[in-house]
């Protein structure tokens, strides 16, 4: 299988920009790759404001953070990433359609030895890559938010997935200065299979009275030593993503664990989605610190 050197990344939004910034980052030349050009721009900014952060805080040379910019090339056509690179990471939203269609259009435009990777969080890589005619050479590399800031990534291997890709895609995390973990491919993968039903039967301990918002997240911070308790994790995953994950998972396992509790369904219906609203559980001011 030949060395990736050139990576292609589809969606630029918050998982999207990050994964493209760490490729950038490990010295991979990255094409960026959005629907439209407010939405790319929207994307190039978060690097930019990621990068200018790491500089002011001492942990990015300025000349090094200027590298990094211009190992990035942004675009709105498939074509340019399908044509300039060795491996196309997808990020776009969590919808099985959107995301078949998407396969299918980067299998007939890439060369034979492009790999696909998903950054899927909740669906199986097996049905992905069924819209493509190199299943064995489509794999899960599953980041956590922020990515440039978690060394863990998930890296998932379907049903026809071949030894040589998972262990490109392997190498590939290692590259970037991340761990990687093996999985199966099943929906939620290892993290998200236990993480999901926690947070949701943190909503449900909620409604049924067992403590406020604040006391069940500080019984988890000081109880279990978990950096951000349930509802701060919420809001900072966003409301919306965590309760398509959950439906994704439900019609996957059949599991009452799984199910979306009544008061996440209603929150999202609201528009609530955390922090990237300013309002979920909690509410937040326009940088994103939560409001007392």
């Amino acid at each position: 299988m030949s060395e990736i050197r050139r990576v292609g990344v589809l969606g630029a939004g918050l998982m999207g920009s990050g994964i493209a910034e760490v490729c950038a980052k490990a010295g991979f030349d990255v094409v960026v790759r959005e629907v439209d050009e407010t939405a790319l721009a929207a994307g190039r900014r978060r690097i930019e404001n990621s990068l200018s952060k790491a500089i002011e805080r001492g942990k990015l040379g300025a000349a090094t953070g200027a590298e990094i910019l211009s190992r990035l090339t942004f675009s709105s056509s498939l074509e340019e990433v399908a044509s300039s690179s060795d491996l196309v990471l997808e990020a776009i939203v969590e919808n099985l359609g959107a995301k078949r269609e998407v396969y299918r259009a980067l299998d007939a435009l890439c060369p034979p030895g492009t790999i696909f990777c998903s950054n899927t969080s909740s669906l199986t890589i097996t049905e992905l890559a069924a819209a493509t005619a190199r299943p064995d050479r489509v794999a899960g590399l599953h980041f956590f938010n922020p990515v440039p800031v978690l060394r863990l990534v998930e890296v998932v291997r379907g049903l026809l997935t071949s030894d040589a890709t998972v262990a490109a895609a392997t190498s590939f995390v290692r590259a970037l200065g991340k761990e990687p973990i093996a999985c199966g491919d099943n929906s939620g993968f290892v993290v998200n299979r236990l993480l999901v039903p926690y947070l949701l039967d943190a909503i449900r301990a909620h409604e049924q009275g067992v403590g406020s918002l604040e006391d069940i997240d500080t019984g988890m911070k000081l109880g279990c030593a978990h950096p951000m308790g349930p509802f701060e994790l919420l809001d900072t995953v966003g409301l919306d993503t965590v309760h398509a994950i959950a439906e994704i998972m439900f019609a996957e396992y059949r599991e009452a664990r799984f199910a979306p509790p009544a008061l996440l369904k209603r929150l999202v219906l609201a528009g609530r989605f955390g922090r990237k609203t300013g309002r979920g559980f909690f509410e937040y001011d326009e940088r994103g610190s939560r409001r007392a």
